[in-house]
């Protein structure tokens, strides 16, 4: 704990990440208490006030439909948040998993599952993801499933790295010769000593999903209309640039604040953990 105290005092940028990140936790989860217009989250319109520049009333400027901005990233930000929980919640149990089997019993058990691994890390992400979306309706539960589908791999490729090398450690020799099944060499021996790597890769991951949900809904495939969202916000706007400038700049700003955050929370937490030796 000294240690890791000592490594936070001495990396400012990481206690920067941490106070972003939970700003933006804590936005997301106060935002019915936060947010100015509740209402605006849904499908209100309100032409009297529509595509108004930020003012004392709107702070960051209200869209064509005369919601307020502030609001609706505050709600955007929780919808963020829960998908890319829930993205990590399915990829990284099964992508663990997966990596403990080939990494420790190798054989036939390695070739299969890391040449399906394979296959899924040589096609890009956003790629792969647009291809299941374009045939998959686009809705939330099926834009969660599309980038659960590409982010697994990873999980996998990271703990079977490590499997391979923690395997032939004394302490997994130790627990053979005892007699201990495979199944708790795996998950009791080996599996603590991927920790740290799991979730620092999880906390950068968390900044990569939210982005890779926003490119889906800026090309329309994700999270839909009256639902906000920050990339299909973005998108919305970007046709009335430079004049409503409002429109796209502080969604897009949200974005670059959430995975800037995230970003430097996973570099300090690295650090800390030893992640990187």
């Amino acid at each position: 704990m000294r240690r890791a105290l000592s490594i936070l005092a001495s990396n400012p940028l990481t206690i920067a990440g941490t106070l972003l990140v939970a700003l933006i936790v804590l936005a997301a989860a106060l935002a019915d208490v936060i947010a100015p217009f509740p209402e605006h989250q849904g499908a209100v319109v309100d032409f009297v006030n529509f595509n108004k520049p930020p003012d004392a009333t709107y702070i960051m400027g209200t869209d064509l439909v005369g919601r307020d901005l502030f609001t609706r990233i505050l709600y955007a930000y929780r919808i963020s948040l829960i998908l890319g929980v829930a993205v990590l919640a399915i990829s990284v149990p099964v992508g663990v998993t997966l990596g403990l089997i080939a990494g420790y019993l190798g054989r036939r058990w390695e070739y299969i599952i890391m040449r399906v691994t394979d296959v899924f890390l040589s096609i890009p992400p956003l790629v792969l993801a647009l291809s299941i979306m374009g045939v998959l309706e686009p809705t939330l539960m099926n834009g969660m499933l599309a980038v659960t589908a590409m982010w697994w791999p990873w999980y996998t490729r990271l703990v079977y790295n490590i499997a391979r090398g923690e395997k032939v450690e004394g302490y997994v020799l130790a627990a053979e010769v005892i007699g201990a099944s495979r199944a708790h060499v795996m998950f009791r021996e080996i599996l603590p000593n991927c920790v740290p790597a799991i979730l620092t890769k999880m906390t950068l991951d968390m900044g990569f999903v939210i982005l890779i949900v926003s490119s889906l809904s800026f090309l329309g495939l994700g999270v839909q209309p009256p639902t906000p969202d920050l990339g299909s916000m973005v998108a919305e706007g970007a046709d009335y640039l430079p004049d409503s400038w409002w429109l796209s700049v502080f969604p897009g700003l949200a974005i670059l604040l959430a995975v800037f955050g995230f970003n430097l929370v996973g570099d300090g937490l690295r650090d800390i953990l030893g992640a990187d030796r």
